[in-house]
């Protein structure tokens, strides 16, 4: 990877995994906000972690590739692709998991995230 838009990407990504919020916190832009599937909004990294908490005990990416594209407007809108695995509360293994994750990244910070992923299915047939 190189400098920019997609490395401040996977710096952001290595934070969270490492459960660095303070190093996450500070790649955030002004009004950042997170979307993750079944329309679960957070604007705050706290809040993120709280809600994920009864889901799993860890969550980490193998990632497949980034995808950058400059947008009019000077930002840059980063994709990138990739497959979860972690543990779960009760100590079960999971992996293998789809993900793709959308980052608004705007004079070096994040904007905006949006997730998708394929982990309600996986909690479902575990649960």
């Amino acid at each position: 990877m190189t400098n920019g838009p997609t490395q401040t990407v996977s710096d952001y990504l290595a934070a969270m995994e490492r459960r660095d919020l303070a190093a996450a916190k500070a790649m955030l832009a002004p009004g950042f906000s997170m979307t993750f599937p079944g329309g679960k909004r957070f604007e705050t990294l706290d809040a993120l972690v709280e809600w994920a908490k009864p889901r799993y005990r860890r969550a980490l990416k193998t990632y497949d590739r980034f995808d950058a594209a400059p947008q009019a407007d000077g930002s840059t809108v980063v994709y990138c692709f990739g497959a979860l695995h972690g543990e779960l509360n009760d100590g079960t293994p999971y992996s293998g998991i789809r993900f793709i994750d959308r980052f608004t990244v705007r004079e070096g910070k994040l904007a905006d995230q949006m997730v998708w992923n394929d982990m309600g299915e996986v909690l479902g047939k575990l649960g």
